[in-house]
């Protein structure tokens, strides 16, 4: 099979800022992205996007496998609750989560979503 590999996990997030909190979310953000690069080990894609007037982002995220994002939730798990805070949060995680991600999503505003087909 080519294409993403099954146990590949993908999420998308996304960000619309309180007022004033930009400049908040993107010191925070660059933060996280130096966690990232010197921690992570399975995180094969983390980008940010901003619309045209950046009072929105989206984040896409990739990760060789539940457990890599495991990893990076507790890499980065310490500016999460100042994260959250910037913005109104709305995301999704898409892939097959193992049991540990699925304890750890449950609750959230996250929604998981098991694939169906792919090529």
């Amino acid at each position: 099979m080519e294409g993403v590999a099954v146990s590949e996990i993908q999420g998308i997030a996304r960000f619309r800022f309180h007022e004033g909190l930009i400049g908040e979310f993107k010191r925070l953000s660059e933060e996280c992205m130096e966690i990232v690069r010197a921690k992570d080990t399975g995180t094969l894609q983390y980008e940010i996007y901003f619309n045209d007037d950046q009072s929105e982002a989206i984040v896409l995220e990739r990760y060789r496998d539940s457990e890599a994002l495991v990893e990076h939730l507790a890499n980065v798990g310490h500016l999460m609750e100042a994260i959250l805070a910037t913005a109104s949060v709305s995301g999704e995680v898409l892939g097959e989560a193992n049991a540990e991600l699925r304890a750890m999503l449950a609750g959230s505003e996250v929604r998981l979503f098991a694939p169906f087909q792919s090529m």
